[in-house]
């Protein structure tokens, strides 16, 4: 153990560059909870969540889209309940024109029981949402690596 202790996430903080797009994408297709919203002139927030606990910050203060050639945030990851919820989230998105990754269901790894759905929020930032298991009988659409590394 760090000297520090143990850490947790807390939340996670996103540039956006239009917060009432973004609003759309995370609370009406993703099911996050709008906890607050501030506007005050060109300096606009959301913070988002789930039974009241602050998951999400978006942020509207990007000039352009995601640059995955750029260092920072790689992908953000969130945990289903089920392979099931996953595919509802899947037929959310795709209803939504969402641009995904690779299509469908994909395990993490060649033989993995966890695996998910990888697509790109409205401003590009690369997503996933997972399940432990259910992924079994999927095939993986990258040999030696990762499914996340390198989409």
């Amino acid at each position: 153990m760090s000297a520090i202790g143990t850490l947790n996430t807390g939340h996670i903080g996103l540039n956006v560059t239009d917060l009432e797009r973004s609003l759309g994408f995370y609370a009406d297709v993703l099911g996050f909870e709008l906890l607050r919203e501030g506007k005050e002139d060109d300096r606009r927030f959301a913070l988002l969540g789930q039974g009241g606990r602050l998951v999400l910050t978006l942020w509207q203060q990007a000039e352009g889209a995601y640059d995955s050639g750029r260092a920072g945030l790689h992908h953000l990851a969130f945990e289903a309940e089920s392979i099931d919820r996953v595919k509802a989230a899947e037929t959310a998105l795709k209803e939504r024109g969402t641009s995904f990754a690779y299509e469908g269901v994909v395990p993490h790894a060649e033989g993995a029981s966890s695996g998910g759905i990888f697509f790109h929020d409205p401003d590009g930032t690369r997503l996933e949402i997972f399940t432990p298991t259910g992924a079994e009988n999927t095939e993986a659409p990258v040999e030696g690596a990762p499914t996340c590394g390198f989409f």
